[in-house]
Formats: structure tokens, sequence, C-alpha cells
């Protein structure tokens, strides 16, 4: 049995575990705050949420900073904590995946189990993500190794297994078309983050204005989702601007679109990092934040320019398989 912790804050985190889940050959149980996928075929633990209500002023939430999260006299994370460590004893899971949170992978490990800790690029020298790992038998990188992340201690390097990206557009976008739609010249989809986005209304109506002859389309954030299947709707067309965020980059791989990356403000510098990542590998054109409107017409340009090809050196469309091997040989020590 795998025990697999999803951080409910955005989409990605369950994304991941749904993509992974369906080629794990051990059986794995979900434990979050988010209700259970409609089609997830195994146990779901629900937990209380941890901010509901806010945490008092007193809280000391992150514990004198040994911490993230671990707010005082909280009913919803004591009740969370309970459930999780309720669930660890009676089920004795031979692995326990985190992804992600500090306090979740000490829980676990304080109890017996073996942690996997889902990595996230950035500055993680604070002290509590030193801790968690530290004590995480594996770090489980969605990146390829070649583009690992500068700056780590070598105990961390040593135990890192790098799978590359992945995405839950791997195997739609592998599968040839059932009929050429085409790409439409000079069209845009723009992916805004549920995680802030920083860009206004106003803000994409300038961007529009000022790229004439370029086609925006933009979903997300303040925009809602997308009108039409976001896979259809990434592979027609000719550039993909997007977030930095893992989940988002990765589809945009899996799709071999040109794309602008822009990162946005994360704690730790995550996407900063991940753009990083890019320029230095010669995927995708990057911007730190939002850039002002009069560069886009050289920034798609540019995009065209580099295309979509060297998108497979980040996903190449496999790394799903590759990432649940790696946690159905842990599950098995």
């Amino acid at each position: 049995m795998i025990g697999y912790y999803v951080h409910h804050q955005g989409a990605g985190h369950l994304q991941r575990l749904q993509t992974v889940a369906a080629h794990l050959q051990t059986p794995v149980t979900g434990l979050s705050s988010l209700a259970a996928p409609n089609d997830w075929p195994g146990h779901w633990v629900g937990l209380d949420h941890d901010d509901r209500p806010a945490p008092l002023p007193n809280a000391d939430i992150d514990a004198h900073g040994r911490l993230h999260w671990a707010p005082l006299n909280h009913e919803g994370y004591r009740a969370r904590m309970v459930a999780i460590a309720a669930w660890l004893g009676t089920a004795r899971p031979h692995l326990m995946v985190v992804d992600v949170s500090v306090e979740v992978a000490v829980l676990a490990r304080t109890l017996g189990v073996p942690v996997a800790v889902v990595a996230m690029r950035g500055d993680r020298r604070d002290a509590g993500h030193e801790l968690a790992y530290d004590l995480a038998t594996r770090l489980l990188a969605p990146w390829p190794a070649d583009l690992a992340e500068p700056g780590w201690p070598d105990r961390w390097t040593a135990k890192t297994f790098h799978s590359g990206a992945f995405s839950r557009f791997d195997e739609i976008a592998a599968r040839p078309a059932p009929t050429p739609t085409g790409v439409l010249p000079r069209s845009v989809t723009c992916l805004l983050g549920s995680g802030g986005s920083g860009l206004s209304v106003r803000d994409a109506e300038a961007i529009a204005e000022a790229t004439p002859t370029w086609t925006w389309t933009f979903c997300g954030a303040d925009f809602g989702p997308s009108r039409e299947p976001l896979p259809d709707l990434l592979a027609r067309s000719q550039v993909v601007v997007t977030h930095a965020g893992q989940n988002a980059v990765a589809e945009v791989a899996a799709l071999r679109r040109p794309a602008v990356v822009v990162a946005q403000d994360r704690p730790h510098g995550e996407q900063r990092a991940t753009a990083q990542a890019l320029d230095r590998g010669g995927i995708a054109v990057t911007c730190n934040g939002w850039p002002p409107v009069t560069e886009w017409p050289s920034l798609l340009d540019q995009a065209l320019e580099r295309g979509g090809s060297r998108w497979g050196s980040w996903n190449d469309r496999a790394a799903a398989p590759r990432f649940a091997a790696e946690l159905d040989r842990l599950a098995r020590q």
C-alpha cells in the first residue's frame, strides 16, 4: 500500500496524483482536503482544512521558524494530523508520498513510515524544507536530470529521482489526431494560474492591442476556463503563453508548442527557478514577470523562431510511468 498526500492549494498536486496513479501497480490511497476525483479507483481519506477558520494571530503557525504550517490550538489542523496518523497506523503503508507538506512528511517519518517527498524548484534552504528533504528516503523531482536544480547539497542530490516532467496530456499528445485540425496562424493562447496571475483584463486588452496581427485567447484566473478542451486549444495555437507552474509547463511541453513562459511571484522563487531552467536548456522564451506590452511582438516572434521541438528534452511523454515505477520499487523495499 502507498499513501499519497495531496496539498489542497491549486489543481496541480491532484492532477499529478491522478496521472501517476494510472500507472501504479501498488494500491494507493489519497489523503487530502480536496474531494476525491470522480474516477478515483481506490480509497480516499478526506481531511479537515487546516486554515478554516484562519488561525489566531498568536498561533505561531511556523513553530518559531522550524515548520511551515502548524498553528497552535487550531481544531482543523489537529483533526487533519490525527486522521493522517490514524490511517498510517491502521493501513500500515509501505510508503508515504508527500506532495507537499513539511508537517505531513515529519509526521509519517516520525511514525516509522518511509517518506518520498515531491521536490519543488527554488530556494528550499529554509529550516522547514531542509527538515523534510533531509528526512525523506527519496526526493522525487519531476524535471530532467540534465536541468537539475542548482545549489542543492550533495545529500539531497544523492537521493533524488529525476523522472522528467509529465502531465495529464502526455498520452493525448502522443496519439495521432483523429482528424487534422491544423494550427491557426498567428494564434496565441495565454494560460493563467489559479495561484494569482498578476494580469488584469485591462492588461490583457493592452497586450492584444500591442500585437494586432495576433489573435489571443486568455483562460484561467479571472478569465475562466477554456471554452473547448484545453489540449485541443493548445494544440491549435501557434504560440502558447503560460505561467511557470510545473504542471502548466509540462502540459505545454507535452504538446510541443512554441512558448513564452512568464514566471510569477511564488514562495521560494519556484516559478523563477523553473523559467531559469528552461532558459538554460534553450527550450522556451522566458520572462521574469509580465514584460512591458511593447515587448510582446518581439517575444512572440522569438517563440516562433525557437519552435517547440526542444520540449522533448523536458517532457518525453514517458515520465509518468517512470515516476510510478519508482514508487512501486520504493514500496517493495
